[in-house]
């Protein structure tokens, strides 16, 4: 595998610090707070893939579906430890794509920068077309074009502007997550004990009582797994959001420390309330998700508008934060040589076309859903359906390799270090090969990642031949 020369590496490393030069000698700013990170963080555990994705692991998998989210959940628990060890020695804007050209290659960077830059375009058409539907429930004489355009625009004027306008909106979005789950957490545990006026204990009849722990035999738990894996997507951008901050190296080891416990919170804790306190093959799940099942079942009044609110402020969330983490990892691939120059201007702090340029991507995939939904936009999705894995792949290599040059070069900055260092970094690369072999297994999972492969193959060989071309100047 070629390796960058380190001089090279280290100039790359001084362009895109936390303090990124932009083309016209502008910078980042480091408008984002510690409270701003601290919930972005929470922003991407708590998403549309929890409230709504997770019907689907249920039907699968059974009560067994809180062993899924729990494997799931310590695979990401050991990404998000190496990626926070590599954040925390390097800020920077470009997060992993950066971490993967500095340890592995420059195609490296390259190709696992625009993949999830592409990943994050896409995301933003399916979360503004998600937010649209949800509007278009409460308006129906309204058209669902009208929402997206509404959104696009105040999430891209959002981006625009300074970087704290960001993180206030991530703040308060979250902090509503926040609040709904923590108050579903709290009132199916009472419902467990048999506390909450109205309810029995279940015990753990719903959990043993329906055809088992596992009714669908392990491959049910497989599909479940699957569909656990991807709800957890979007924790990488507190680790890009990380480089505005004013202390990016504090700011990205306490972020990342404190996700590890809300994972488990949030999504494992989640499914145990829902599997124990309501059969998992209640039909409510599959009409009305497994949130408002629940909530319907404890008789909390107006439970599906409430929690088509929090849908909405979710898909919201969502559209801001990937707006914002596409733009940054546009704007670090382009301030190290891998896009178009004129791209990279910064002013106010902002790279603004490199904003622009994401904003309007995602605007155009919102057309191709509505012109050719079953060919090109289906096609896109395909694309970067399996990115997330490959985002992981690429940062369990690059920790690996990074780690043993920074014992040896610079110890004193492995603030946040990765535990059991090599073992578990191969344990996450296994588990990472095993979530491939099982989409493989799974006909509408092979088409997803036959597509990303694809895509990863073209950016591979563009990346090399860039690489090539540079190191014969």
């Amino acid at each position: 595998m070629n390796r960058t020369p380190s001089s090279a590496a280290a100039g790359r490393e001084r362009a895109d610090a936390v303090q990124g030069a932009g083309q016209d000698g502008g910078s980042l700013s480091n408008g984002l707070k510690q409270r701003h990170l601290s919930m972005i963080a929470l922003g991407g555990v708590i998403g549309a893939g929890l409230f709504v994705g997770s019907r689907a692991g249920i039907a699968a998998a059974g009560p067994s579906i809180v062993l899924a989210y729990a494997v799931s959940g310590a695979l990401v628990m050991l990404i998000m430890r190496m990626l926070g060890e590599m954040a925390a020695a390097n800020p920077a804007s470009g997060s992993f794509s950066v971490h993967a050209e500095r340890s592995i290659g420059s195609w490296a960077g390259f190709t696992v920068g625009w993949m999830f830059t592409a990943l994050l375009c896409v995301a933003v058409a399916a979360e503004a077309l998600g937010a649209a539907d949800v509007m278009h429930q409460w308006f129906p004489s309204t058209q669902p074009w009208m929402w997206v355009l509404l959104f696009m625009v105040i999430f891209t004027g959002t981006n625009l502007a300074a970087v704290g306008n960001f993180g206030e909106f991530e703040f308060w979005f979250a902090t509503l997550k926040v609040a709904a789950i923590g108050i579903f957490l709290i009132l199916g545990v009472l419902a467990i004990l048999g506390l909450l006026p109205g309810t029995s204990a279940p015990g753990t009849s719903h959990l043993t009582g329906d055809g088992g722990f596992l009714p669908k035999g392990v491959d049910g738990l497989m599909v479940g797994l699957l569909a656990s894996v991807f709800a957890y997507g979007g924790l990488e951008t507190v680790t890009i959001a990380a480089a505005e901050s004013k202390d990016p190296v504090r700011g990205v080891a306490r972020a990342v420390r404190t996700a590890m416990w809300r994972i488990a919170l949030f999504y494992v804790g989640s499914m145990a309330v829902i599997v124990t306190v309501i059969p998992w093959s209640a039909p409510s799940i599959a009409k009305s998700g497994p949130y408002v099942a629940v909530l319907d079942y404890l008789k909390i009044p107006a439970a599906g508008q409430i929690m088509n609110a929090v849908i909405l402020v979710a898909l919201l969330s969502a559209v801001n934060a990937n707006i914002y983490g596409a733009s940054r990892m546009a704007y670090s691939l382009i301030s190290r040589g891998q896009g178009p120059a004129f791209l990279g201007k910064v002013s106010g702090g902002v790279p603004r076309r490199a904003v622009l340029l994401c904003s309007a991507f995602g605007f155009i995939a919102v057309l191709f859903s509505f012109l050719w939904p079953t060919t090109l936009f289906q096609w896109l999705l395909n694309m970067v359906g399996a990115a997330v894995l490959v985002v992981w792949g690429f940062i369990a290599v690059a920790q690996l390799r990074m780690r043993r040059r920074l014992e040896r070069e610079a110890p004193e900055r492995l603030v946040v270090k990765m535990w059991a260092f090599p073992a578990l970094t191969w344990v996450a690369l296994a588990g990472i090969v095993a979530v491939l072999v099982l989409m493989l297994r799974d006909d509408n999972q092979r088409i997803q990642l036959l597509f990303t492969g694809g895509f990863g193959v073209v950016l591979t060989v563009i990346g090399l031949l860039r690489q090539r071309a540079l190191r014969n100047r």
